[in-house]
């Protein structure tokens, strides 16, 4: 198969400095109502890139839960390899692509776990399954088959038939953004795109050649 030659000419719509939010954050909860409107395929879904102790970085998808004035909110095992890989490292950027709006938008940034209680919250707000699911596997570890998860499963229902609380090691992380770009695609690849860069406190605007 030719990769070469399959592109595509983005001519949607246009992003300018001035049509931009002063808030990066503003500006995303923007973009991210409009993905929904729009019936995006998992708006919310994002990539996640961290980086290890060997300084080895690896991604992976994951949904984002929460956007708030400090930042960007997902929940994962903490035992995970993205877990272990914030403990050493704690800092990560995010990918958010919307195809059929043309969009990317990218985050960077440290990440804090969630306190214990918000943490709580969302889980408790999960369905009984998903729940039980955060028990029964031990992410990112080797397992000899299926047989092994639903055992567990079971095993966690018989124990917890009505509530099941928060696994120890499973909880909420934020990405508290120090960078931030929009993406919109154009013509002939003279892209838009508008940055946000944290400094001394205060964001600061500028576009980027594409």
């Amino acid at each position: 198969m030719d990769l070469h030659h399959i592109r595509e000419d983005y001519s949607k719509q246009e992003l300018s400095e001035n049509e931009c939010d002063a808030s990066p954050i503003v500006q995303f909860e923007h973009w991210l109502d409009e993905a929904v409107r729009a019936e995006v395929n998992e708006p919310t879904a994002m990539n996640v890139a961290t980086v290890n102790a060997d300084g080895r970085p690896s991604s992976r998808m994951v949904l984002l839960k929460e956007v708030n004035s400090r930042g960007f909110v997902f929940f994962s095992n903490y035992r995970s390899r993205k877990g272990e890989a914030l403990e050493a490292n704690p800092f990560a950027s995010l990918t958010f692509f919307w195809p059929e709006l043309e969009r990317q938008v990218r985050v960077e940034g440290s990440v804090e776990k969630l306190s214990a209680e918000a943490s709580d919250q969302y889980f408790d707000s999960r369905p009984y399954t998903s729940r039980i699911g955060a028990w029964a596997s031990e992410q990112s570890t080797v397992i000899s088959s299926k047989t092994v998860l639903v055992t567990r499963a079971a095993a966690v229902g018989l124990k917890h038939p009505l509530h099941v609380p928060r696994p120890p090691h499973w909880g909420g992380y934020i990405i508290i953004p120090d960078r931030v770009e929009f993406w919109q695609g154009r013509p002939s690849r003279l892209h838009d795109r508008i940055q946000y860069r944290l400094e001394n406190d205060k964001w600061v605007k500028e576009r980027l050649a594409p």
